[in-house]
C-alpha cells in the first residue's frame, strides 16, 4: 500500500519536511548538544527558580556596585515576578539602579498600543506583579520602568541602547507557537526579509500578529484559556532582533504546557528553534548565533510521539 504523505499547510511559516522530521525525532539524550559551543542548552525539571535567581542577583549586584542594570523581561510571568519582589523585599535590595523594559505589548488594528490599564496587557501585569510588589523604599524609580506606549514606540530600541550603554544587560525570552521572540513573528510585513543579516538589524516596531500567535494567546490565562480568538488583539509592539543581538547576556526558557498537562504547543517549536536553521521564518532561531543560556523543561524535552488513547 502506498504511504500517505502530504505537504504542510501553506500558512505554516516553516515547511521544510526534511528538517522538521529531523528535529522532531531528536532524542532527549542528544538535546544538550549544539554546534555552537556558546549556545548552551540545559534540560531541567523546572527553570523557574533559575529565572528568579538570575533577576535577583543582577538587582543585588546593581545595588552593591552602584551600577545601572537593564533588564528586558517577558510577560506575563506573575508567579516568577512575585517571587522576585518578595526576595528583593526580604533582603532589602535597593533597586534604584535597575531599569526594566517590557518586551512587548498589545496594539489594536490601527496600531494604537494598549494602555497600562488594559487588564490583559503585559505592562499591566508586570506593574501589578513586579513593580508594585516591591516595597516603595526599595522600588526602582518610575522613570526606570519602561513599557511600550504610543509616545515612545518610535525610539524604544534607542532607549534601551542609550540606558544600557549599547544594549540591555540581559534579555529573557521564550519561543511562541510561530517561533517568535517577543512578538517578532514570521511572515509579517513589518519584519519581511529573507536575509538573516538584515533581519538581525531590525529594531523595535509594531507588528501584525501571525494567526498562530493569536491562537496561542487565546489559550493563556489573561484571555480566559478558552480559545476566544476574537478577544486577542490583532497587532502588537515588540522589541526587535537588534535588541536581542545587542544584549550583553541572553536567557531563553522553554517550558509552556497547557496548564501543567502533557499537552504543549511549545514542544515542537522548541526543537525547531534550537536545532533547525537560523532563519526569519523561525525568528527565535537567531539566538543560535550568539552566546545564550537555554533552559528546556523535561516536559518540553519529552518525546513527540502519537498517543492513540488520548483522543482530544
Amino acid at each position: 500500500m502506498k504511504e500517505f504523505t502530504f505537504k504542510p499547510a501553506p500558512w505554516i511559516p516553516f515547511r521544510d519536511k526534511e528538517v522538521l522530521d529531523r528535529v522532531r525525532n531528536i532524542k532527549r539524550e542528544d538535546m544538550e548538544k549544539h554546534p555552537n559551543p556558546e549556545f548552551k542548552i540545559k534540560i531541567v525539571p523546572d527553570f523557574g527558580a533559575i529565572f528568579v535567581n538570575d533577576m535577583v542577583m543582577r538587582m543585588k549586584l546593581s545595588d552593591d556596585l552602584d551600577q545601572t542594570c537593564v533588564l528586558v523581561i517577558p510577560n506575563p510571568s506573575p508567579a516568577a515576578y512575585m517571587q522576585v519582589a518578595e526576595t528583593v523585599n526580604y533582603f532589602k535590595i535597593n533597586c534604584r539602579n535597575v531599569h526594566i523594559f517590557a518586551m512587548d505589548e498589545w496594539a489594536d488594528e490601527d496600531g494604537n498600543i494598549a494602555p497600562i490599564t488594559y487588564k490583559s496587557g503585559f505592562s499591566y501585569s508586570f506593574m501589578k506583579y513586579l513593580v508594585n510588589q516591591i516595597d516603595e523604599s526599595l522600588r526602582m524609580p518610575m522613570e526606570n520602568v519602561h513599557y511600550p506606549t504610543n509616545e515612545n514606540a518610535a525610539h524604544y530600541t534607542e532607549l534601551i541602547e542609550e540606558i544600557g550603554n549599547g544594549g540591555a544587560d540581559i534579555t529573557y525570552s521564550g519561543p511562541g507557537w510561530a517561533g517568535h521572540v517577543g512578538f517578532v513573528d514570521p511572515c509579517t510585513p513589518e519584519f519581511a526579509t529573507d536575509s538573516v543579516e538584515e533581519f538581525i538589524e531590525m529594531g523595535a516596531r509594531l507588528v501584525t500578529l501571525h494567526p498562530l500567535t493569536i491562537a496561542q494567546n487565546s489559550l493563556h490565562g489573561c484571555f480566559g484559556q478558552s480559545g476566544d480568538l476574537a478577544n486577542v488583539p490583532p497587532k502588537a509592539f515588540t522589541i526587535g532582533p537588534r535588541d536581542i543581538k545587542n544584549a550583553k547576556n541572553r536567557m531563553e526558557m522553554h517550558g509552556i504546557t497547557t496548564s501543567g498537562t502533557h499537552s504543549a504547543w511549545q514542544r515542537m517549536i522548541s526543537r525547531l528553534v534550537l536545532y533547525g536553521p537560523v532563519t526569519p521564518l523561525v525568528p527565535t532561531s537567531v539566538l543560535q548565533l550568539w552566546p545564550t543560556r537555554v533552559y528546556v523543561s523535561e516536559a518540553i524535552a519529552a518525546p513527540i510521539e502519537p498517543n492513540e488513547l488520548a483522543g482530544y
